[in-house]
């Protein structure tokens, strides 16, 4: 599987400053995590089938360029680790003619919903996450994995 989420930027995602709003990149993102559960196979009916979904434990988002209204942008997906019940993923924003925009780490965790509470992924959904990983072991950690926020002291 090559996980790609390709989008335009609206003119209503465009804030005053003339660039898309830094919200808006993390709708972007939210939107391809949302098509990213389905993908491997967490889809509507395989949701309601499994009693079973994915939260969002945690994000991180770099904004590293501009993107200004009508640009084209696509999403891309690397599972950096991942346990029976966690995907720690990252998603990196380019434009079209490929440079980088944006970043966003997170941390998922699939939800037992009939329970309430974190629970292992059904076999198919693992089996997917299983293969996504095994077939990026060769990639390395974008740089902007595992960043934490604060200022350089000198």
């Amino acid at each position: 599987m090559d996980f790609q989420f390709k989008q335009t930027v609206p003119s209503d995602w465009v804030d005053y400053n003339g660039h898309m709003n830094d919200a808006e990149y993390n709708t972007a993102f939210s939107q391809a995590t949302d098509a990213f559960i389905e993908d491997i196979g967490l889809t509507e009916e395989a949701r309601a089938r499994f009693q079973y979904t994915i939260f969002t434990l945690e994000t991180h988002t770099c904004y590293l360029q501009e993107m200004k209204e009508g640009e084209v942008f696509t999403i891309r997906a690397q599972v950096l680790d991942y346990d029976a019940k966690r995907i720690h993923l990252f998603l990196s924003m380019h434009n079209d003619d490929g440079e980088l925009t944006a970043t966003l780490e997170e941390m998922l965790m699939g939800i037992d919903q009939s329970e309430g509470r974190g629970a292992p992924f059904p076999e198919l959904v693992e089996k997917n996450i299983y293969e996504i990983h095994q077939n990026q072991a060769d990639q390395n950690p974008p740089k902007q994995a595992g960043r934490t926020i604060g200022i350089r002291r000198k």
